[in-house]
């Protein structure tokens, strides 16, 4: 799945606007243009497409966070870390407020049946020896999912 998609998908899901897009941007102290936002949400065979990469995708999910739940008040340092699908997933659990059967629901609801091992195997450490990648496939079924579950 591209930044693109997932930026796509989470519009749909939020049902966010262009302004409140950028809205969410600027909840992380970053200024973008509404001719940037709609270059990311474009096709991508359209001529004013625009890569969003992986930095703007994460300023995003943490702007989604604090526009969802709150402003914890924490300072958020910019993150070294690469941006994983599994880094991804977590982000929209939190921005969610998702509890465990809160992902049990969305992942049945596109015919997955995940247990509680497989689930927290997706948000260990890379390191443990536990950790499960989680595949664009996998992903981009359970933003489908959060999409059934917040319109239901």
């Amino acid at each position: 799945m591209t930044n693109n998609n997932i930026l796509k998908f989470l519009q749909k899901i939020t049902q966010l606007d262009d302004n409140q897009i950028i809205e969410v941007f600027h909840l992380i102290d970053t200024n973008i243009s509404d001719k940037r936002i709609q270059g990311y949400l474009k096709d991508k065979d359209d001529k004013d497409y625009l890569d969003c990469g992986a930095v703007a995708l994460e300023i995003f999910l943490d702007g989604l966070i604090i526009y969802k739940r709150g402003d914890s008040g924490k300072k958020k340092e910019q993150a070294k870390v690469k941006l994983t699908n599994n880094l991804i997933l977590k982000k929209l659990r939190i921005a969610f407020d998702l509890k465990d059967d809160d992902m049990f629901t969305i992942f049945e609801s596109v015919d997955i049946q995940i247990t509680k091992t497989e689930l927290a195997s997706l948000f260990r450490n890379e390191n443990h020896k536990k950790f499960r990648y989680c595949p664009d496939s996998i992903l981009q079924l359970f933003l489908e999912g959060l999409e059934v579950c917040e319109k239901g």
